[in-house]
């Protein structure tokens, strides 16, 4: 498969605050709602000279938006999100755009052992404890440390300081997030964290995906490719068992890429069961790596649109939307059902604190926590193919 770079787009889906010189990238700032106590929550919109848009609120550090052409230069929003604040804030939001943590994905019985002491984390997803508890990183606010931009990019970034405690975390753990839209039309997400005391720490994005727009329908026929050779089966609540499986003549076989919903109603796999679908962590190698490689690939045939995914962590969670249930509306005044998108996450393992062969999640007084994600937008044939990179 070829790939095609986007071609610039003229239009622009809201006003901007600045105006920039041609060919440059923006980052303009404005309100997009108020917390319940009245504390404003800012949106931070990125711009590159290619036709792709990046929102980015305040409230839970969270991918609001984000707009890319397809084949034919025709710009739709390929994120799912709602349209202002209070959707965000209900306790029906899945997660949409979030910044999850302190702890992405599950953690059996919410609880763990760290240096002899056994901590207790808030029970929110059946038996367990899912993306850091009840109150996790994706319902904070923020902080804006730095809005960025220039003839080749534009960033903002922001902090979030989780005390000890919180969630029944041990550590005051200090969190930065930076989102970065360059001119080669990459996202580029990186996560660091310190801590003033040993704790736990695992940071992803939970952007849910619809190349073909949100509110489009079903993304059962988009092709996922994930360089992966085994996952880590689960029980029935979703709890890793421990071993390593391979994906060899299994419906979790995404080394050639093949359409999300080829095998995804396959009953014979009692771990599609669980999941209502895929609800999966693969292992795309034991250990975290310093430079992010390939870690997936999805090809939208309806659009053109391709995204490529590039991490520095072990583990990829793919999701296939098993749980939009019609009951929410999105930006676009469409409801959201299953099926309707995928997430991907790049994380440390799940529920690696119980298990000692999965390798650590520890991080400790003067040492860094880094979670790099790179989203590359491009499309494949159609009109847009006239306009490469050079």
């Amino acid at each position: 498969m070829r790939l095609r770079w986007l071609p610039i787009l003229t239009a622009c889906a809201c006003a901007t605050a600045a105006v920039q010189a041609a060919g440059a990238a923006t980052a303009t700032r404005s309100v997009f709602g108020r917390m319940p106590d009245g504390r404003a929550v800012d949106a931070v919109t990125l711009r590159n000279d290619r036709g792709i848009t990046v929102r980015v609120i305040t409230y839970g550090a969270r991918v609001q938006e984000i707009v890319t052409p397809d084949r034919n230069g025709h710009p739709a929003d390929i994120a799912l999100g709602f349209s202002s604040l209070q959707g965000y804030l209900s306790p029906a939001d899945p997660y949409f755009g979030a910044t999850v943590g302190r702890f992405a994905n599950r953690i059996a019985k919410g609880r763990f052992t760290l240096n002899g002491h056994r901590y207790q984390l808030p029970i929110n997803d059946g038996p367990n404890s899912l993306h850091g508890g009840k109150k996790g990183f994706d319902r904070r606010l923020w902080t804006i440390l730095a809005v960025r931009q220039g003839p080749s990019s534009a960033s903002v970034s922001l902090r979030y300081v989780s005390p000890n405690g919180d969630q029944g975390y041990p550590g005051t753990l200090t969190t930065r997030a930076t989102y970065t839209l360059d001119d080669h039309d990459r996202l580029h997400i990186e996560y660091r964290a310190t801590t003033n005391a040993p704790t736990i720490v695992n940071l992803s994005n939970h952007t849910y995906w619809n190349l073909s727009g949100e509110g489009s329908g079903s993304i059962l026929n988009e092709r996922l490719m994930i360089p992966a050779a085994e996952i880590t089966p689960v029980d029935a609540t979703q709890i890793p068992t421990g071993v390593f499986r391979s994906v060899t003549g299994t419906p979790f076989d995404f080394r050639r890429p093949k359409a999300i919903g080829r095998d995804i109603l396959d009953g014979h796999s009692q771990q599609l069961v669980f999941g209502r679908g895929y609800d999966m962590n693969w292992v795309i190698s034991r250990n975290a790596v310093v430079v992010p490689r390939l870690v997936a690939r999805v090809l939208d045939p309806r659009s053109g649109r391709v995204l490529e995914l590039a991490s520095n962590e072990p583990g990829l969670q793919f999701y296939s939307g098993n749980f939009l249930n019609g009951t929410l509306v999105g930006t676009s005044g469409h409801i959201y059902r299953q099926g309707d998108a995928f997430v991907l996450e790049p994380q440390i393992f799940p529920d690696t604190p119980n298990h000692p062969n999965f390798g650590s999640a520890v991080l400790e007084p003067g040492q860094v926590y880094r979670n790099e994600i790179i989203y590359t937008f491009a499309t494949a044939g159609g009109r847009a193919a006239m306009h490469p990179r050079a």
